[in-house]
């Protein structure tokens, strides 16, 4: 398939039939740049690293280092457009994503555990509120990934057109007219629907379709509701 055939032609079964619209986000392209995805572990990682050592795994290195060492291995191998499919990429990308939601989850556990086991020795306010925002915006960063590596295959299988069926429904799928011809979900719409999940523990613009885009959706905006829930309730009772 030809990654530049026109907007309004049609592939099948190796004839290109005309007149039939396919979205862009259907059809073979030149794929997204790696640059957004790779800004958001750098964040993620220096997040992890400002955390205090009771709320890290431990050591509280290694984690974040893994991280580093499996994100400069795939920049390495596929610095800029991300549209090569290898089974070597999709791994290490999948195992970068399920590092830093290790070292997400474990701060969480630990973050909720002090917060209902130590009474007195948790945090003063502002230390908790500031420790609970770098959980929650790495509860983000970890989603978004999850939900970019998964959506349709992952980013390089989206790239190479394959799977006609999304996990999530985009707006811009749904109203095509008021998008670029060529638009198709980046990582930047996937960081929005994590973080949109998170504040609003539910869908807003962007619909789960798969049963586990809905699950992990529950689980993200559960996790988000505790956290910020315990943190704030906590907050208030140390200020009061």
């Amino acid at each position: 398939m030809n990654p530049e055939q026109p907007p309004g032609w049609l592939h099948l079964g190796g004839a290109h039939l005309p007149g039939v619209h396919l979205p862009a986000w259907r059809r073979p392209s030149a794929g997204e740049h790696r640059w957004p995805a790779a800004l958001a572990v750098l964040v993620a990682v220096g997040l992890q690293l400002s955390l205090p050592t009771d709320l890290a795994f431990r050591p509280k290195w290694l984690l974040p280092g893994v991280e580093l060492v499996l994100f400069l291995v795939l920049v390495l191998l596929n610095p800029l457009r991300i549209n090569r499919e290898s089974r070597l990429l999709r791994v290490l990308g999948l195992a970068l994503t399920y590092v830093v939601a290790l070292a997400t989850f474990w701060s969480a556990g630990a973050l909720v555990n002090a917060l209902i086991n130590h009474g007195p020795q948790a945090p003063q306010a502002p230390v908790l509120l500031l420790n609970g925002a770098v959980i929650w915006l790495t509860n983000v960063i970890v989603f978004a990934l999850a939900y970019w590596e998964y959506d349709r295959g992952g980013p390089a299988a989206r790239a190479a057109g394959r799977n006609p069926y999304p996990d999530f429904l985009f707006t811009g799928m749904t109203a095509p007219d008021l998008v670029h011809p060529h638009w198709q979900p980046t990582f930047v719409d996937y960081l929005f629907l994590s973080f949109t999940n998170a504040s609003a523990f539910s869908p807003t613009d962007t619909m789960p379709l798969s049963p586990w885009a809905k699950l992990a959706m529950t689980g993200q905006a559960a996790l988000s509701l505790v956290t910020a829930a315990l943190v704030i309730a906590r907050a208030v009772n140390i200020l009061g």
